[in-house]
């Protein structure tokens, strides 16, 4: 039981609002000394397990890129490209990503888009410029906040939802073995395709849900002449 004390360290850690990242080292040394193991010991296992997972920190080599394209203007260039388009809301704008999104992931480029690489410098600006574009006035800072989270929804939900079609993908094995391991055998191929009518249903669910993002935003357009959202 003297091992559990690390999850005792986190939580104190953070209800402290200390640095996180010394909290779980505090919270892996505090495990490893109750559990027996040496200092040297603790120090091994974490080289062992930072080179066995080493490729997790290959997200941190994009984030110099994204600041780099957000200097250099790839969101007011996102806005001009959507505000162009005359049919465009930012529903509409929204379902497309969602669909083009679930196909990709289908397809096993699940790592094609993301926060940090789409999200945030592309289609949160463009559902912005097309927003106001739509209601012809700057949004209101709830309903700018309103149409970033949809944004961050849409990638969050298309994945989700649409990854366990493509078979090779570590879900599906993890849903087999947890099968298996409760007397029901399936093959990664069953897993991938009941996969599909899941993914068809979060589509149209989904979908309505952003096109009803177009009418509350309109809702909330003020009448004329006040110029500003009731």
């Amino acid at each position: 039981m003297l091992s559990l004390v690390g999850i005792a360290i986190v939580a104190a850690g953070f209800a402290a609002r200390l640095n996180p990242l010394l909290v779980a080292v505090a919270a892996a040394f505090g495990t490893g000394l109750a559990a027996g193991m040496g200092v040297l010991e603790i120090v091994a296992a974490f080289g062992r397990l930072f080179n066995a997972n080493r490729y997790i920190c290959l997200v941190y080599l994009f984030l110099p890129l994204i600041g780099l394209l957000e200097r250099l203007g790839i969101q007011v260039q996102a806005q001009r490209l959507i505000g162009g388009l005359k049919a465009a809301t930012v529903g509409r704008t929204y379902l497309v990503f969602f669909v083009l999104r679930q196909i990709l992931a289908a397809l096993g480029a699940k790592d094609l888009s993301g926060h940090a690489q789409m999200v945030r410098p592309v289609l949160a600006p463009m559902g912005e410029a097309v927003a106001e574009e739509t209601l012809d006035r700057p949004l209101a800072p709830a309903e700018r906040t309103l149409v970033r989270a949809h944004a961050a929804a849409a990638e969050n939900i298309a994945l989700f939802f649409s990854e366990d079609i493509f078979v090779a993908i570590g879900s599906v094995i993890l849903i087999k073995g947890y099968l298996a391991a409760n007397g029901i055998e399936v093959s990664p191929l069953d897993v991938s395709v009941w996969a599909i009518p899941t993914a068809l249903v979060a589509v149209v669910v989904h979908g309505a849900r952003l096109l009803l993002l177009d009418r509350r935003l309109a809702a909330k357009t003020a009448p004329a002449g006040q110029g500003a959202p009731s």
